[in-house]
């Protein structure tokens, strides 16, 4: 991997962190989730409409993953109205692949190292002091059963992407797709629930979720493409480094509590997704 490449990558793993960020920014979390949604439609049909069609085969599993995203956003956006960005995006993104990976050594046909298993027991340590520090912080304990709903969301729509871009025919196409099913789920699903009154009407907030929307492709597509010129492998554990730019961004930005404990798991967490990634 050359550096040029490595800086994308860590530019992408900010990036992630950062949609994040401006989704935690918003006054109405859920108003901020909702346009960031409605930006996804017009950029998976830019994608995807040139693109040959996908398989017909696949179509049930956009709808199905469109779906999935729908609880992943509204457990994360409900997790950002409880806590800390520091707090939430460590245990919500390190939990799931935790799960994807004891999940596939239970039911897929994958081999899992001893390595990988050290990796995992990393991880479910770091996890467990991140959410101990929910207890002895003084923080809302309500954040946890969001935060973690949001990661088995994650492991849900990640094993469907997985399988459903196979059968696609074109993986950039079908995630495309996703992100069109995924905008529209989310912000019509959105609007039914809680009326219209969800759509923010300062323009501040559509130029902020607009910009989220654009990071979080952005995020996506530099991952895309580096995985085309590096190993995959190495590619999607750098990617994990999003957790401590969460942390410094929520630390330094939003003036976040930062104890020992929680550096210390948001650290040991990145070092469990790299090992079970590797």
């Amino acid at each position: 991997m050359t550096i040029w490449v490595l800086l994308a990558v860590l530019g992408a793993a900010f990036l992630h962190a950062l949609w994040n960020a401006l989704i935690k920014l918003g006054t109405s979390k859920v108003g901020a989730m909702v346009i960031l949604s409605v930006a996804e439609v017009p950029i998976g049909l830019i994608i995807a409409l040139p693109r040959p069609a996908i398989a017909p085969e696949a179509w049930p599993w956009v709808i199905a993953a469109g779906c999935t995203h729908f609880f992943y956003k509204t457990f994360l956006t409900f997790a950002y109205e409880r806590g800390d960005l520091s707090r939430v995006y460590p245990i919500a993104r390190g939990t799931a692949p935790m799960i994807v990976a004891l999940f596939g050594a239970v039911f897929l046909e994958d081999a899992i190292s001893a390595a990988q298993y050290a990796g995992i027991a990393l991880l479910a340590l770091g996890i467990g002091v991140m959410a101990r520090g929910v207890f002895t912080d003084g923080e809302s304990r309500r954040l946890l059963p969001f935060a973690v709903g949001s990661a088995l969301a994650t492991t849900t729509y990640t094993l469907l992407d997985g399988l459903g871009a196979r059968i696609s025919g074109d993986a950039i196409a079908y995630v495309a797709w996703v992100f069109v099913a995924d905008g529209l789920i989310f912000s019509c699903g959105m609007a039914l629930w809680k009326g219209r009154a969800v759509f923010p009407a300062a323009p501040r907030a559509w130029a902020v979720g607009s910009f989220a929307s654009l990071a979080s492709y952005g995020a996506y597509a530099i991952s895309i493409w580096a995985m085309t010129v590096a190993p995959i492998a190495v590619v999607a554990a750098l990617r994990e480094t999003s957790i401590l730019f969460a942390v410094l961004i929520g630390w330094l930005a939003f003036g976040e509590r930062m104890t020992r404990d929680k550096a210390i798991a948001a650290l040991m967490i990145v070092v469990g997704v790299i090992v079970t990634r590797l």
